[in-house]
């Protein structure tokens, strides 16, 4: 599995959020939009990592930085992950893991003995122009926000 690199150009894509709305990145121009890759909406490292980003929201506006969470998940499931856990924020449906294949984030996991193929927990933050500026590979789900900010800041 190669995911994308910084200096990359972030993918053109469109997906429906939870509202099954559909919504583009090009949407956010002008913006820096952190795309992050998710498993599966609801799990408990899912949640904590939403839920810190939920927390940092307006650090995140301040610093014009959008957020988009992306998962594997049918919109019904993110909509319940949103009310569920008063998320603040777009979260994305990619069911057909095209744009997990597209930022290079899919690809074999194990899991209790198991290998399956599925989202690697990734993120990526696109500049106003479209381009990769950094990749977040090594967090916790607990920190990953806190991991953007200090990151946001030193820019």
């Amino acid at each position: 599995m190669t995911y994308l690199q910084e200096g990359s150009r972030a993918p053109a894509f469109t997906l429906c959020d939870q509202n099954g709305q559909r919504v583009s990145l090009s949407d956010f121009s002008g913006k820096k939009v952190l795309v992050y890759f998710y498993p599966k909406a609801m799990t408990p490292g899912c949640k904590v990592q939403a839920c810190g980003l939920r927390d940092s929201r307006a650090e995140l506006d301040a610093l014009n930085v959008v957020v988009l969470g992306i998962s594997p998940d049918p919109v019904a499931r993110l909509k319940k992950f949103e009310e569920k856990d008063g998320l603040n924020f777009t979260l994305l449906s990619d069911e057909d893991h095209a744009v997990a294949d597209a930022f290079g984030v899919w690809g074999p996991k194990k899991f209790m003995g198991k290998e399956y193929d599925g989202i690697h927990r990734i993120s990526f933050l696109v500049d106003e122009t479209g381009t990769v500026t950094k990749v977040f590979n090594k967090f916790k789900t607990k920190d990953h926000h806190e991991v953007v900010l200090d990151y946001l800041k030193q820019l």
